[in-house]
């Protein structure tokens, strides 16, 4: 595989089980000049896993402006550079988005390599809606959290958050006041050996007696929307207007995005006009 000279490739790396790594992320690691990690003490258990041995410097958000000059320099003497975290894809929830935006200013070629990622595994086996917004870490203090998930719950969609294990008890209690009437997926050590999952209604939720350990994402189920008083001249009045210019499905989704009412209702709706308009035809 030949890669490109003067670029920095973003490199997916393995979230638990070090055989989840793409053949070609392989490739870019083992023909990379040098390697950025997050933390060279924990990359090097993947990198001896695959047999690479090559330049590795320390990136992480402590030194991630100190070091920028130095790797500008490397990128511009036409070296191959690879940024990888301690687990997933680098810059989500992880450092690097510094280093990528200054080097699309410095107009640097960068390239993705993806691969696993604990937030598509955790959303693919939560069984909730598949439009979903990922937050990451929630703010450090509890005001802060609490004007978080303040915005977050107005939210239809399902959400994704990164929590540490030791305050699991905390964020439950703050998910029970902000997100009731939602449905939860605690995901642990994913992909690992002790991989696990628990699934309950938000509501229902009782604390962990003992304390628990590992990684932990939590996803959020999507909020359902309950019917509610609409005035319906006024539904049947958009309805007519738009169906003039638009096709019936789309009819449906912009009546549904702007009054927020059920879409059998509003397709009901528009199939009586519909009908109405072919006898007055």
């Amino acid at each position: 595989m030949k890669l490109s000279t003067q670029s920095l490739y973003i490199v997916s790396t393995p979230i638990g089980n070090l055989d989840d790594i793409t053949i070609r992320a392989i490739d870019v690691l083992k023909n990379s000049d040098v390697i950025l990690c997050e933390d060279t003490r924990h990359s090097l258990k993947l990198l001896n896993h695959l047999k690479i041995k090559k330049k590795l410097i320390s990136y992480h958000k402590f030194n991630e402006k100190k070091e920028l000059e130095k790797i500008i320099e490397y990128l511009n003497e036409g070296k191959i550079l690879s940024l990888i975290s301690d687990a997933g894809t680098p810059s989500l929830s992880d450092p690097g988005r510094l280093l990528i935006s200054t080097c699309i200013n410095k107009n640097i070629k960068i390239v993705p390599i993806p691969g696993a990622s604990s937030i598509t595994a955790s959303m693919s086996v939560s069984g909730f809606k598949d439009q979903f917004l990922f937050y990451g870490f929630l703010p450090k203090t509890e005001k802060e959290i609490e004007k978080t998930l303040s915005t977050l719950s107005q939210y239809s969609f399902s959400q994704i958050f990164f929590i540490p294990a030791i305050k699991i008890n905390f964020y439950l209690k703050k998910f029970k006041q902000f997100f009731t009437g939602r449905k939860l997926l605690i995901a642990k050590e994913l992909t690992k050996l002790h991989e696990s999952f628990y699934r309950e209604d938000i509501d229902k939720i009782d604390m962990f007696k003992t304390p628990i350990k590992g990684e932990l994402t939590v996803v959020i189920s999507e909020k359902k929307i309950k019917d509610k008083f609409f005035d319906e001249k006024k539904v049947i009045k958009k309805a007519k207007l738009y169906l003039k210019k638009y096709s019936l499905k789309d009819v449906v989704e912009l009546l549904f995005e702007s009054e927020k009412i059920n879409k059998k209702k509003i397709y009901q709706i528009c199939l009586n006009i519909k009908k109405k308009d072919e006898k007055n035809n």
